[in-house]
């Protein structure tokens, strides 16, 4: 067991809480299950892409071989810090466990889905985070759903990508499992008792929340080439303790140590790149 001090009290915590965290942030965040994970150093990481292949071509037994050069180009990855602060009342600390079990329970959450929002259509943290903010928009309101995802397919395919990946809000799982043939079948789904869209056009699908927006239109999806997108950590999710600090709750600036409350940081150094061109949004 690891002590995380303070200047009053100390308590104890597994080892392995930060690990956990980084773990199941993981798990709950569709971007970070879709996307390529690399090790990312503090100072950043300058990442070749390519943009073009060479091309090969015939020649006869005597001739000179042709000499074709990939189109290359540079992106510079870098890390930006993500962070919440969770607090609690001190009835926590009569059980280390329930302690544990709590961070664990909603810190990654908390990560996961600013982590996913941010790329699907927020604001980039800095200049060297990519976001599908821009991307091109294909719209798969009924009647169109299935013209819709072609389309996005084409779109892709047109900048180089194959979509392998299709990610849905909740509303864009409604819209496509409201999709239907012309004898008035299911066009996605195998069985209306599974209710689970697995694949669409051979791609895998994901379900997440942060996926949507509202708007004219709502945005309610993301899908793409996740070859061509890739993120990466520093380190592990680091954790800290206070009982003294002031938090500013529901917009009130409140003393932890007046209420009888102690608070929990969590914050991890993340990137993320992607060819944007590889990738649609979709709307309803």
């Amino acid at each position: 067991m690891a002590g995380i001090a303070t200047n009053r009290t100390n308590i104890a915590l597994p080892t392995d809480l930060s690990q956990e965290i980084i773990q199941k942030t993981q798990e709950q965040s569709a971007v970070m299950q879709m996307a390529r994970q690399i090790a990312l150093p503090g100072r950043g990481l300058t990442i070749p892409v390519i943009t073009s292949d060479p091309t090969a071509a015939w020649v006869d037994e005597t001739d000179a071989k042709p000499v074709s050069n990939p189109g290359l180009t540079q992106k510079v990855m870098q890390a930006y810090k993500l962070a919440v602060i969770v607090p609690f009342s001190m009835e926590f600390r009569r059980d280390a466990a329930a302690l544990y079990d709590a961070l664990v329970e909603r810190l990654p959450l908390a990560l996961a889905s600013k982590f996913d929002a941010t790329v699907y259509h927020g604001t980039a943290p800095g200049s060297n985070f990519d976001t599908f903010a821009s991307a091109t928009a294909q719209s798969i309101a009924s009647p169109n759903t299935y013209a819709g995802f072609v389309a996005a397919d084409a779109d892709i395919a047109t900048h180089g990508g194959i979509m392998n990946g299709i990610i849905l809000s909740p509303q864009g799982k409604s819209a496509v499992l409201g999709a239907l043939d012309g004898d008035n079948r299911p066009l996605f789904i195998n069985s209306v008792a599974e209710g689970v869209v697995p694949t669409i056009l051979g791609a895998r699908t994901e379900l997440n929340k942060a996926a949507y927006k509202a708007g004219t239109p709502n945005v309610v999806g993301i899908a793409g080439d996740w070859t061509q997108a890739m993120y990466g950590t520093v380190e592990g999710v680091r954790i800290s303790y206070s009982e003294d600090a002031a938090l500013t709750i529901n917009n009130t600036l409140t003393s932890l140590f007046e209420h009888n409350m102690f608070a929990v940081r969590a914050e991890i150094e993340v990137g993320f790149r992607a060819d944007v061109t590889c990738f649609n949004k979709l709307t309803a």
